[in-house]
């Protein structure tokens, strides 16, 4: 489900920026050349909850590092703004709402935080059933009231 995400935000980042910036999923690329979008997931985490039902959480960091040399803190400030309504909500099978969304820079390289929290039901394997059943019973005394 984390690469389900992770391919949601890259088409809800690609749709906002119009493909105007590469969009990096793992960290192969040493030095990355801006404008480029880097996205991990920090802390996947999920929980029992409820018969089959999982409550799953991903807190999910993107790094956006930026073209501009003179004003990189004035470009990461504008990329955020935009970021907050495009990862709001992004599409799967359904739209996941992004909570805690907020940002810090550090040494000239946005750094984006979003959380994507949800329910999924995990497939529960049939259990087989009997045909038929049949009892023979009788009282023990016989008498009636």
């Amino acid at each position: 489900m984390t690469n389900a995400i992770i391919g949601a935000i890259s088409r809800a980042l690609d749709a906002e920026f119009d493909g105007r910036c590469r969009i990096y999923m793992e960290e192969k690329e040493q030095d990355l050349k801006g404008p480029c979008f880097f996205i991990q997931c920090l802390n996947p985490a999920s929980e029992h909850f409820l018969g089959n039902r999982y409550s799953r959480r991903s807190q999910f960091c993107i790094q956006y590092f930026p073209e501009s040399e003179s004003s990189p803190n004035q470009e990461c400030h504008e990329v955020a703004e935009r970021m907050d309504s495009a990862l709001e909500y992004i599409r799967m099978d359904t739209l996941l709402r992004g909570t805690k969304r907020n940002h810090r820079i550090v040494d000239g390289v946005l750094n984006y935080f979003v959380n994507y929290n949800f329910f999924a039901r995990r497939q529960e394997t049939p259990v087989p059933v009997m045909e038929e059943l049949t009892t023979d019973s009788k009282v023990k005394g016989g008498g009636g009231i």
